[in-house]
């Protein structure tokens, strides 16, 4: 049976009102499977924001506002979770490609308001194939999925998305080396794309409407993720620094060290100012960094702050306001103000844990909705709700051990 923790005695009711506000056809696409039956679903009188989470062998849907588990759907193999962009699918990559996951809870927006519904999540039998299925981007009312196994890119409009219909109209490019990279797109149809093979990549290029290159940059080693900030800037990570991409022009920020691994990233449309992660030792086998970068895109500067304890890839989030948050492997949810650097305050989350040796063990990961933090803790299988604006938290047992959590 699930279980409700509450501390500070806050009510779920709490979050629900946090939570209210936010939220071509190419010839060789692959064909899609045959449309599945949408579930039923019904008009509510507010939002109902879901999460999904992943565990070993399979999905979870979770009512982001109570906790309950809606949804619980076997999948073998190792998933990874990517919002699909519009408000209510999540993408799954598994070991065919990125699946259709109907978390069946959404709001459309009409006029001045919206209407709000919710129904039964599905695990839709709607794939985009792929070799093997890397970075999903959401940009510019587009969402760009890149095969790694491949170097094909797909790009469709997430606001014509219905897996129960069939596939969307897909516009397709397919670059000249399969590599572990990412495409961007961006307005009037272009696109920013990693340029590499299987052995080295160090090359951005932005792409016209017809895919033609019509700028680059060759000074990103082992460029890897990407965000977006304020004013549509973009930005990626590389093993010496960072690269800000705005009004059609690269720029570098340097690392303060030689090697310093900017991998991670976290933006907000609401800061000019970036998070990400920061590694120095190039010789580590397993780095616990303890200190994270944050660079403003308007000077290209980069600050670095000592949080006092280490934090992993799935340690990284932004507040409402922009607010930099990273999840320590003390426990602490740390608030950083973007703008000066300061720890603003520590939020005691969980219990201490170390970050273990393979990236795909399960450990404490952040993601945020709104005003609310959530995180999971693999220790005991449970999902902490944090509000923001209070520090008070909710939280709720799940029926497996939870790896990867994101929103849809």
């Amino acid at each position: 049976m699930r279980s409700i923790r509450h501390r500070s005695l806050v009510l779920p009711a709490a979050l629900a009102a946090a939570l209210v506000t936010g939220c071509s056809s190419a010839p060789d696409a692959a064909p899609a499977p045959a449309p599945t039956q949408p579930a039923t679903a019904a008009e509510v009188g507010s939002a109902e924001p879901r999460l999904a989470v992943t565990y070993d062998g399979g999905v979870l849907v979770v009512d982001a506002t109570g906790l309950d588990v809606v949804g619980d759907f076997p999948l073998e193999g190792f998933n990874r979770l990517n919002p699909a962009g519009d408000g209510r699918h999540v993408l799954v990559s598994t070991s065919g490609g990125f699946r259709a996951l109907d978390t069946g809870a959404w709001t459309e927006a009409h006029g001045d308001h919206g209407h709000h519904y919710a129904g039964a999540p599905a695990l839709t039998d709607f794939e985009f194939r792929a070799e093997k299925p890397g970075h999903v981007v959401r940009h510019a009312d587009a969402t760009a999925l890149f095969d790694d196994g491949t170097g094909r890119i797909e790009i469709f409009d997430p606001a014509q998305f219905e897996p129960t219909e069939g596939a969307p109209e897909i516009d397709t490019h397919t670059l000249p080396a399969a590599h572990h990279g990412v495409a961007v797109p961006l307005d009037g149809g272009r696109m920013l794309v990693t340029v590499g093979d299987s052995e080295s990549r160090s090359t951005i290029a932005l792409l016209d409407a017809d895919r033609r290159e019509v700028a680059r940059t060759d000074e990103c080693p082992s460029v890897h993720g990407e965000t977006v900030a304020a004013d549509d800037t973009v930005v990626f990570g590389c093993t010496d620094g960072m690269i800000i991409f705005r009004d059609g022009t690269f720029e570098k920020v340097p690392s303060p060290d030689p090697y310093g691994r900017i991998g991670n990233q976290a933006g907000s449309e609401q800061s000019p100012i970036v998070l990400g992660d920061y590694k120095s030792d190039p010789d580590a086998e397993l780095e616990r960094p303890e200190r994270v970068a944050l660079i403003d895109t308007r000077t290209a500067g980069l600050r670095l702050v000592d949080l006092g304890t280490s934090y992993t890839f799935r340690s990284l989030g932004r507040g409402p306001q922009g607010e930099a948050l990273v999840l320590g492997t003390d426990g602490n949810l740390h608030e950083i103000d973007p703008a000066t650097g300061k720890i603003i305050r520590r939020i005691k989350v969980v219990e201490p844990w170390t970050e273990p040796e393979e990236w795909q063990t399960p450990r404490p990961a952040l993601t945020v909705l709104g005003h609310i933090a959530y995180v999971t803790d693999p220790v005991d299988d449970s999902l902490h709700a944090v509000n923001l604006e209070n520090g008070e938290i909710v939280t709720g047992s799940l029926p497996h051990t939870p790896n990867e959590v994101s929103g849809a």
